[in-house]
């Protein structure tokens, strides 16, 4: 198939199919006319990342993934130490989010919000270095 049936059938758009080609991810045979020709293995390999991609794994565990995924002798809990060390990092990442946010309410709260020009949301942002 070539890569717009791709893109359809795994819910990848054409121009990260070509990106994750280029970083090594995916390797599509070549037609004699030089256009790309993906079977079905390249669909369930693009539908893998496409999944890790939206539980937000960076393309460098997604590389390992797939080299486990594709390792029949592999053991399981290589993949669990990955997929926790993740979720470590979301719950990470989870807690700055909130951090920030409550921040930004508490400003917001001493912030008058009318015609007046002091703001002190502005002058929290001019004052952190």
């Amino acid at each position: 198939m070539n890569i717009g049936q791709a893109s359809t059938r795994s819910g990848v758009s054409a121009k990260m199919i070509r990106h994750y080609e280029a970083i090594g991810l995916l390797a599509a045979l070549r037609s004699a006319n030089g256009y790309r020709v993906y079977a079905e293995r390249d669909i369930a390999v693009l539908r893998f990342i496409r999944h890790a991609r939206d539980l937000g794994f960076p393309l460098e565990d997604i590389r390992r993934l797939l080299a486990l995924w594709r390792d029949r002798e592999r053991a399981s809990a290589e993949v669990k130490h990955l997929a926790l060390a993740h979720v470590a990092a979301l719950e990470t990442k989870a807690d700055s989010l909130r951090s920030m946010a409550d921040s930004l309410r508490h400003l917001a709260a001493h912030c008058h919000g009318d015609d007046r020009p002091d703001c002190p949301i502005l002058e929290d942002l001019a004052r952190k270095e």
